[in-house]
């Protein structure tokens, strides 16, 4: 059974609000939705939304509402209390640690193949049969689905990129995190990269959290999580997914077999893409790529 977790406990910080449960479809259906139902035609069997605790009322409301009856559907909890043994309690800490608690937060559910995604990303239907084929494999290493920079930027403000590197196999061979990477009258200008303001072509291959990965990396993630809290005490950082598997690649402990997506990225990150991202998802209910009601 192949298993999707989708990482929903941000609130959003920029875009002002909730955005996971904010309608883009023509019935009130989210985002988050429309990666449902994509993954279930990719056949995917089984969900599971990380999300804060005080958030699953609303979850509930907007989400399980439509979903249950149609695919097994848990939760999942990204809690700051939730660290590893042996951990000193972080008490000037606010919020959670990022992507790599996020899924680590699935490893008493999960004991097979899985596919870890934003909740507030459209990656199209070929990203998800790409990387569920891939998974299907016996003993399957890591997987991404990889999609073009410039395909992956708004234009009203900065974005955070993982941008990879690979072999002429399509192995990755690393991942750098930009945090700040926004459009400027010079070109693609990633303005916190290490060294200063680095110029980028927009061709290059970025990860938006689309990880296909089995139950091997929760031993991967607890051990750098118990390194990143023993070394940044206070520390306002974030443990991203992309950093955990650069390091496993590093360190010769595993793969991640780069599977380029010809699908278009888009996703809600202020609130001025909220029009883009509705007019996107009503040319494919126009092209017949979705239903004008999604769940019937």
């Amino acid at each position: 059974m192949l298993t999707l977790v989708v990482l929903a406990a941000g609130m959003g910080s920029r875009y002002g609000g909730l955005k996971q449960v904010d309608p883009v479809g023509p019935n009130g259906e989210i985002l988050l939705e429309y990666s449902v139902h994509d993954a279930l035609k990719a056949g995917f069997e089984r969900v599971i939304c990380v999300i804060r605790r005080d958030l699953e009322a609303a979850f509930e409301e907007h989400i399980g509402s439509r979903l249950r009856g149609k695919v097994t559907l848990d939760y999942a909890y990204q809690e700051l209390s939730d660290i590893p043994d042996g951990c000193p309690p972080q008490l000037e800490r606010s919020k959670p640690w990022g992507t790599g608690q996020a899924i680590w937060a699935t490893r008493s559910q999960i004991h097979g193949p899985f596919l870890a995604i934003n909740a507030d990303d459209f990656y199209g239907l070929r990203s998800y049969q790409l990387v569920g084929e891939h998974l299907r494999q016996p003993d399957a290493p890591y997987a991404m689905a990889g999609f073009r920079l410039a395909n992956t930027l708004s234009e009203f403000g900065s974005v955070s990129r993982g941008i990879c590197r690979t072999d002429s196999e399509n192995w990755l061979q690393g991942v750098v995190e930009h945090t700040k990477i926004e459009r400027t009258p010079e070109g693609v200008v990633s303005q916190e990269a290490e060294g200063g303001p680095q110029s980028l072509s927009g061709e290059e291959v970025v990860s938006m959290n689309f990880w296909g990965l089995q139950p091997g990396i929760f031993a991967e993630l607890e051990s750098q999580f118990r390194t990143f809290l023993n070394s940044n005490p206070g520390s306002k950082g974030e443990l991203y997914i992309p950093s955990v598997l650069d390091r496993i690649i590093r360190e010769g402990r595993g793969r991640v077999k780069v599977l380029t997506s010809p699908e278009s990225w888009f996703g809600v990150t202020y609130p001025d893409d909220k029009p883009r991202v509705v007019e996107e998802v009503r040319q494919r209910i126009s092209a017949g790529q979705y239903p004008e009601q999604l769940w019937k």
